[in-house]
Formats: structure tokens, sequence, C-alpha cells
């Protein structure tokens, strides 16, 4: 990779400090960020501190903390000679998978291969996506080789959009011919009834976050043209009844939200040739009180059936805003049933 780690004379007591050395000055600029806010971020988080030095960067720290430091360093540095770029997220998630290493026997130079090896990139014509936590890996690999997945936690985690970025990148390579997206229209606080227009326009706000995601993966007008032609559908789970979705790869969303009934029917739609996807939230259930929710049924009936897989997201697994894993585990923390 071009990257050294000089180290102190044998005899040295008390060293405290790692010396790296990148050989390309451009790519060393990408690595710190501007201001250095890529080194001040790994500071923040490890507790370390990182002095520059020309072309060499000295770790200050604890054993094990400056250790995880200068490994995140070295990987960041080969992503830029890949081409690729550094990220917050990037650095957030090499952070997590370090973190999740300890007491699991993998060693950390193992862990770029997480990001390298086997389908754990999903490419997609405006970028490229990688899984930044354990779950979010064994999450896209269960994806890949199961016609039917389930993935379930709290909002943040990447369910959805890991599980439509997964849905491009089928479509574009011609493992399936279109692209199904579905959520459940149920009422979280405002009636359908009083928002303006017609169906499609009373349903679109319950669709969006899925055109969010879409429009992460494909340019606007690809994606128009392709809901025209009906490649792509986007729609409500009602919608979904006597259809047979054959070479599709399917998505329902916010599944926690369907009934028993409704999870039954959508399932036994899957068609030849099809893949589906079912993401859900079991601590935002919207349906009204004493009806069941079709994903913890589902969860209770279809658990070791061969091809259908099973995968569970935490707090942890958050990667939206920190904040964001902080309030779930408040609330997590106050919840009488936990």
């Amino acid at each position: 990779m071009g990257i050294s780690a000089i180290t102190p004379p044998p005899n040295a007591e008390d060293v405290h400090e790692t010396l790296l050395e990148f050989p390309d000055n451009r790519l060393l600029i990408d690595l710190c960020g501007e201001f250095d806010r890529n080194l001040a971020q790994i500071e923040h988080t490890l507790n370390v501190h990182i002095i520059r030095r020309g072309n060499l960067l000295a770790v200050v720290g604890d054993g094990e903390a400056r250790g995880q430091a200068a490994m995140i360093l070295q990987q960041l540095y080969g992503r830029l000679e890949t081409g690729k770029s550094v990220e917050a997220g990037d650095i957030e998630g090499l952070i997590r998978m370090g973190n999740s290493a300890e007491g699991t026997g993998t060693r950390q130079g193992d862990q770029m291969e997480l990001f390298q090896g086997g389908r754990t990139e999903i490419k997609t014509r405006k970028k490229l996506v990688e899984p930044r936590t354990d779950a979010q890996k064994a999450y896209v690999k269960a994806l890949f080789e199961n016609e039917l997945a389930f993935g379930i936690g709290p909002a943040g985690t990447g369910k959805t959009y890991l599980a439509v970025a997964v849905g491009v990148n089928m479509f574009i390579g011609g493992h399936v011919d279109r692209i199904i997206l579905s959520r459940p229209a149920v009422e979280a606080g405002e009636k359908l009834g009083y928002l303006p227009g017609d169906m499609k326009d009373k349903v679109d706000p319950y669709m969006q976050p899925l055109y969010d995601a879409l429009n992460d993966f494909l340019p606007g007008k690809q994606v128009a043209k392709l809901i025209e032609e009906k490649r792509i559908e986007i729609a409500p789970l009602a919608f979904m009844r006597g259809r047979t979705l054959a070479n599709a790869f399917v998505v329902l969303d916010e599944a926690q939200n369907a009934t028993t009934m409704q999870m039954k029917m959508f399932l036994t739609r899957l068609g030849e040739g099809s893949r589906m996807v079912i993401t859900g939230d079991r601590s935002q259930v919207d349906l009204p009180r004493g009806v069941q929710s079709g994903l913890q049924d589902a969860e209770r009936l279809l658990k070791g059936i061969d091809k259908i897989s099973f995968n569970y997201f935490t707090s942890k697994d958050v990667v939206r805003h920190p904040l964001v894993a902080k309030i779930i585990e408040a609330y997590d923390a106050d919840d009488p049933a936990k």
C-alpha cells in the first residue's frame, strides 16, 4: 500500500507514539481533510492526538486506541490510493468495524477485507455503497444470497437504503427485470383524507423515502423514465393484492405496519426469478390498538425456513447523526417491555 510504520528502538520505554509515513503528499492532504477535519474526527472518537510532520503522521495516545487510529489512517489512505473518497461516514464505519472486532477474534488487519471482499461494495449508477457495520455487511450478504430476506431494527440503520441499493445493482446487472417498492399507507397522526389531491397525491408523501433512496442511486431523469415504463413501481401495499411479482426485486418497507393478512398476501406474491426484502422496526408500530403486526407474525412463523434470512440491527448500527443512536438508546432504556 506504500505506507510504512516507523517503529521506535526496541529498548525505548513508555513510548506512546506511532509514526506513519505516507509517500504521496496529495493523498495525504485528502486523508487529513479540509482543515484536518478527518484527523479531528479520529482524535475525538478514539481519544488520541494526531500530529502532522511533513509526510509523517504521529499518533499519540494509549496503546490500544493508538493502534486502532493507526490502522484506520492506513485503511483510509488505501481507499484514496484506489481512487475512492474519504468522508465522515467512511471514518465512522471503520471505527465501528474496529470496535466490533474486539473480543471476536477478528484481527484489525483483516478489517479492510470487510469493505473489499465479496459483495460488500454495491455499485449503482450514481455512487458506490459500502456497509459501515458488521450487521450491515451481513445484511447485504443475505440480500444477495437469499430469495427472501428480513431486515429488522431501529430507524437509521440502513435497512431500506441498502435494500434499494442492492435492488438497483441487480436491476442494472440484468438479474431482475424491474424494481417494486412498497409501504403500508398507515396514518401516523394525520389522516390520508385530509391531504389534498387525488389518490397519487395522497399516497406519495408516504412513499417519499423510497423515491429519495432511488434518486440517490440513479439519475433523476432515468428514475422518471423507468417509473413511466413501469420498470420501477412505487406503490402502497394495498395495490399488491392479486398480483404475481415475477423477475422482480421487491422491497416492503415499514413492514411493522402491515397486518397479518396483508403480510401473508404480500409474501405470497413472490414469483419466479424474484427477490423479496421485508424491512421494519418493531418499536414503531402505528396500527390500531389490538391489531397484530404482520412483521411479528412473519418472524415467528418463518424462522428456520431455508432461503429466508433474518438480520437484526441495534442502535449501534445507526448511521445517521450520532444523536439518533443516543435517542434510540434513551427510549429503549425507558421502555418497560425491555
